[in-house]
């Protein structure tokens, strides 16, 4: 399991997820996702809604690996 950064969100960019919340001082951020690629090839991806936090968690991103 390799856990990464996407500071300056090119990487976020390039996914077309990111959200400007420049007018409220964040900037762009990302949406709430969790991916699992392997050998260049996403097996999984869970994308919340907005302001939500329930497929993306540890323990059932676990389950897809």
């Amino acid at each position: 399991v390799r856990m990464l950064g996407d500071g300056s969100a090119e990487f976020t960019k390039k996914l077309g997820m990111e959200f400007d919340l420049t007018a409220r001082g964040l900037g762009v951020r990302s949406q709430r996702y969790a991916m699992i690629v392997d050998n260049g090839v996403v097996k999984h991806l869970a994308l919340e809604a907005p302001g939500k936090f329930e497929v993306s968690d540890a323990a059932n991103t676990l389950k897809h690996l």
